[in-house]
Formats: C-alpha cells, sequence, structure tokens
C-alpha cells in the first residue's frame, strides 16, 4: 500500500535507484532506535507549503505530502525508511515473517500495549481496515468502495487475511508473486495503519471493531452478496470521515498510535503536535512539541526562519531563496535533488479526446524555458526531464529516452501543432496550485506558447488547500503538479497509471501497459524490472499522455537553535526522523 504522494512539487513512480549527489549538511544515522538524550523538551516549529486537508493521507483526494508528515508523526507501523533508502523494522511496534515463497504468505504481528491514544490497543482489526482499503478486494466493474490512492493489484488477495487468536495478528496469502509485499502496510503516513478500525465501525454504525471484522469477512470478493449498504458506511467514513482542516469536536478523528498526538489547529494557518507520554514502540522523540506553519511562498518562509517564527523550513525554493538562506546568520541549509518532478498531464477526455489535439498542445509546451526560469540557477546542469518513470541518475534513464519518444518534444514547434489542430482553437482549462510560485512561472510558460498556435487557455488554477482535491474531478483538461515518493518499490507505476487507479487522474488506459505492469510488481529482479520499466515508459510517451517537466531540487534549512535535523529526498523529507530532532 505504499504509494506516491502529491505534494508541493509534487515526485517519482519508480525512483529506488536514484543515486543522492552531495548536499551541504548530510546525515547518514537512521537506522537506530534512539533513546531520549540528556537535552529533551523543547518546542521546533516547522514551515509546510502546503495547508492540512484529512488524518487519513491513504485516499486519493488528500493523497498531499503535509497529511502524509503529520502522519508520520502521530503515528508508527512495522517498517520505516531512512535518508539511504532502506527499509528499517521496527520491531517494537510488531513484527513481520515471511512464512512461505510458494505461495507467498506473510505473518504480522503488532506488539501487546501498542496503543491508540484512547487507549485501545492497536489490533488485527487497524490491519484488516488497512488491507481492505487498499486492495480493492470488495470492489466490481459497477461499484469502488474504498477511494484509495494506492496500487491495489498486489494486496488483492484471493482469500480473506488469517486473523490470529490473539486478535494482534493476521497472515497475508498473496494468490502470486508480489515484488514490493515487504511494503504491504506501508510506512507510517504513507499507506500504513493510520485510521483506527473501532472509530470506523462506530461511524458506520456497528458495535466495536470486532463487528466491523465479521462484516468485512461475511462479504465476499466483489462484494457479489452480504450487506454491502453498511460496508458503504464503512467505505464512506475511511474516504471522508478523517477530513478537517480545523480540529474536530470529535477527538476519536485524530487519534494517534504514535510518538505525537495532534492538540490543535487552526485552519489554513498552524497545527500544534504534542509529544504521546505513553508511546513506547519507536523511535522516541527528544522533543515535547512541534508547531507546524502553513506558509506557502518561499520568500515568507526564509523570513519566518529569519524572525524566529520558523526553526525548519522546506520551501518550494529558487536560485534567489537559496542566496537568501546562505546570507542568513545561524542558518544550516540542505540543498539535494529529490525524488520527484513535476509534469503536465492531459485529461484524456474532453478537448483533449483526441491524441492529435494531446499532442498539438505538448508540441507548445516551452519545457526548456521553464527549466531555465526555475530550475537552472539552483541547478546549472538541469535539462527538461525526458522520462516517466526514470531520473537522470538512474541507469536506464538513458536507455528509455534513447527509445521513448521524446525527443519529439524536445523544441517548442509551434507550426506542427498548428498543422495538427487543422484551424481548430480549442479552449483549455489548466489546473495548478496557485500559491506556489514556481507553478505560477511554469503556467504563464505554458499559456503564452500554446496561445501562439490557437489555444485558447483558461486559468484554472485553485489555492493550496484546495487544488489537490480537484484532481480528477473534470473541472479542467490539463494539470501542472507533481509526485514525490518513497524511494522503494514498484507499485508507485501501476498506482498513477494503471487504467483505473486511484492515481490516475486523467483516464490515461493503455491494455498493453497494464499486463506490463501486472508483470512489474510479480518481480522482484531489479534488472527485468528497468527492462519492463522502459517499455511501459515508452507506451505512456506514444499515447501523448503529457510531459515531465523536470526534477525537482530540494532545499531545506534549520537554525542552529535545533540538531539532528537531517535531509531525506523521498516523500517525507525533514521528519523522517523527528525523533532525533533537538532543542539547544
Amino acid at each position: 500500500m505504499r504509494f506516491g504522494r502529491i505534494s508541493k512539487a509534487v515526485g517519482l513512480a519508480a525512483a529506488a535507484a536514484l543515486a543522492l549527489s552531495a548536499c551541504a549538511t548530510q546525515g547518514g544515522g537512521g537506522n537506530s532506535t534512539p533513546e531520549p538524550s540528556a537535552k529533551t523538551g523543547g518546542t521546533v516549529t516547522v514551515a509546510e507549503v502546503n495547508g492540512f486537508t484529512s488524518f487519513n493521507p491513504g485516499t486519493a483526494d488528500n493523497n498531499v505530502d503535509i497529511n502524509g508528515r503529520i502522519g508520520y508523526a502521530t503515528h508508527s507501523n512495522f517498517i520505516y525508511i531512512d535518508n539511504k533508502l532502506n527499509i528499517v523494522k521496527n520491531d517494537k511496534f510488531g513484527t513481520y515473517e515471511k512464512t512461505s515463497d510458494d505461495p507467498l504468505t506473510v505473518k504480522y504481528t503488532i506488539k501487546e500495549g501498542v496503543k491508540w491514544s484512547d487507549g485501545a490497543q492497536v489490533s488485527a482489526a487497524d490491519m484488516i481496515l488497512s488491507w481492505a482499503s487498499g486492495s480493492a478486494y470488495y470492489d466490481s466493474d459497477a461499484t469502488t468502495y474504498f477511494t484509495t490512492a494506492a496500487d491495489t493489484s498486489g494486496l488483492n488477495l484471493t482469500d480473506f487475511p488469517e486473523i490470529g487468536d490473539d486478535g494482534r495478528t493476521i497472515t497475508l496469502k498473496y494468490s502470486k508473486p508480489f515484488a514490493d509485499w515487504e511494503l504491504a502496510f506501508g510506512t507510517a503516513g504513507n499507506g500504513g495503519i493510520d485510521v483506527p478500525a473501532h472509530v470506523v465501525a462506530k461511524q458506520a454504525g456497528l458495535a466495536d471493531a470486532d463487528a466491523l471484522v465479521d462484516l468485512l469477512k461475511s462479504i465476499p470478493r466483489g462484494a457479489a452478496s452480504g450487506d454491502a449498504a453498511t460496508l458503504k458506511k464503512v467505505a464512506d467514513s475511511w474516504n471522508t470521515g478523517f477530513d478537517a482542516a480545523s480540529l474536530p469536536a470529535d477527538s476519536s478523528l485524530y487519534l494517534s498510535n504514535g510518538p505525537f498526538i495532534v492538540k490543535d489547529m487552526v485552519a489554513d494557518q498552524s497545527m500544534t503536535l504534542v509529544r504521546n507520554k505513553d508511546y513506547n514502540w519507536g523511535p522516541i522523540p527528544n522533543i515535547d512539541e512541534v508547531v507546524v506553519r502553513y506558509i506557502g511562498e518561499a520568500p515568507a518562509q526564509v523570513q519566518a526562519l529569519k524572525n524566529g517564527e520558523a526553526d525548519i523550513i522546506a520551501p518550494q525554493a529558487s536560485a534567489d531563496t537559496l542566496e537568501q538562506l546562505k546570507a542568513l546568520p545561524g542558518v544550516s541549509v540542505q540543498t539535494d535533488k529529490q525524488l520527484s518532478y513535476d509534469h503536465l498531464d492531459l485529461n484524456f477526455s474532453g478537448v483533449f479526446a483526441e491524441q492529435d489535439v494531446r499532442t498539438a498542445f505538448m508540441l507548445t509546451v516551452p519545457r526548456k524555458d521553464i527549466v531555465d526560469k526555475i530550475v537552472k540557477k539552483l541547478d546549472p546542469e538541469a535539462t527538461p526531464l525526458d522520462s516517466q518513470l526514470f531520473v537522470p541518475a538512474q541507469a536506464s534513464y538513458d536507455e528509455t529516452v534513447k527509445s521513448n519518444g521524446s525527443s519529439d518534444y524536445s523544441d517548442v514547434n509551434i507550426d506542427k501543432a498548428k498543422s495538427l489542430l487543422a484551424g481548430k482553437t480549442p479552449e483549455v482549462r489548466i489546473m495548478y496550485n496557485k500559491d506556489n510560485p514556481n507553478r505560477v512561472d511554469a503556467f504563464s510558460l505554458i499559456r503564452e506558447s500554446a496561445e501562439k498556435a490557437g489555444f485558447k487557455i483558461v486559468d484554472a488554477g485553485l489555492p493550496k488547500d484546495q487544488w489537490s482535491k480537484a484532481l480528477g474531478d473534470g473541472s479542467y483538461d490539463a494539470s501542472i503538479f507533481g509526485w514525490i515518493n518513497s524511494g522503494v518499490g514498484v507499485t508507485g507505476v501501476p498506482q498513477i497509471f494503471k487504467t483505473g487507479a486511484g492515481s490516475n487522474f486523467n483516464t490515461f488506459s493503455s491494455p498493453e501497459a497494464d499486463k506490463l505492469m501486472d508483470e512489474l510488481i510479480g518481480t522482484t529482479d531489479k534488472a527485468k524490472q528497468d527492462e519492463l520499466q522502459v517499455k511501459i515508459d515508452e507506451l505512456i510517451w506514444k499515447s501523448s499522455y503529457g510531459l515531465p517537466l523536470f526534477q525537482l531540487i530540494g532545499v531545506d534549512a534549520y537554525s542552529d537553535k535545533v540538531t539532528g535535523v537531517q535531509y531525506m529526498p523521498n516523500l517525507t523529507g525533514v521528519w523522517w526522523n523527528m525523533w532525533e530532532w533537538s532543542v539547544k
């Protein structure tokens, strides 16, 4: 259930092999479970670009970086990913064991005493709900129950999971090989055990978590029979019941099973997290409180750091931002390439239902100008990204670029675009985060160029707390956003590109690519995975899907008030080791 996440830049569908380049103050560590140091207590203030929208970051609508980061800080899991992109087991939370290769069988056990913040044991029921919401087990051609952002094909088992007598164990028996089996329950805030079953049961009118399990167990695959009405109530609770921009009156909607608990929220402004005093089943934080401030624009983040109103920032940076940060006394700056890329996606409906119109629009996109304006000063070697699945640091990038057809869009070709349009002047609504200066610049450059070919461009930009929920809703024709990935596994590919997938917002569909993606998630051979992805990449380009724009450069900065901040290229960002943060 690991998935790529929409973010401020919002990364990469298959970047496990991305090599990190040198960064200013990059740390290592993260493989241990540290005990509290002598310097405990205090508050750290973190600035985030996007506004918080939901305590369930696993839905397609709320698959946004900040939701996942808050989920990471307030939840725990069997594993986490360190900043070397290693899977680190958290045996204090629970254990998992592969008991058979044929059929692939994995047993999960949560430790006794691991609790939700209302005192309830984290249980097999919570794992069953996590599996049910991420597997599409109950879906049919006519009905989708859980609107998960994740790819569901790997977890779509033939049989319902086996539940242990202790109430803390489940066993998954796979009907076919699954490359990412070790990531089945994701990480905290990223497809993990983030939603309490006993709360969902209550919202659906059931007595308790056991009743929820009984319901799920009684309904067969595809919901061919059984109480589908109550199943829909369960799914509706999971889909939208945990959405919130301000602190819910019902505290059960923001329960924690991790190091921090949400204490306060101010809509569109901030959130406050406090230490979970009962938490001892994972890395234990040094600090007592984290204040999260939502600050969209990079200059405002820099000013907040300068004024002491933020201790850690990760702005959508420009070269000017980097220069300003380096000039601040008492500030450390970390910069490196991220596991993320910005891209332009075209809907396969409406004005772009015809491939010639999609192709014509792609021919007008000034990718070199976009890179020059947004990225070049941060990375003088930056060029337009020519793959949907790889970045230049990966060995297969050069191979895929030779054959995927990206060379057709190396330069703007207005004349060819006009020829394909044959006198038509299509109206194109472009949706993007209008509070993100880089996205504003990209939109402006695309509009100016596309209008030369006859396109009529409508600004469909939305505020930072609204644009992600609009993805896939039919209110626009093209979108500028990005993906950021955990850096491990391959299920991010079908999550975004497979027919009907939860994060396939533009309804791209290729039976040939679907077949290759099914093969991809069933193989653990890295060379074979790369070979399959090269073929998938070519099919995506041949469909006139849209255009990757550029790989993002990450910039983090923190004041000398705090220690323990380490750069992370994936979707967790600097939060990955928040337990090591200390206040001087």
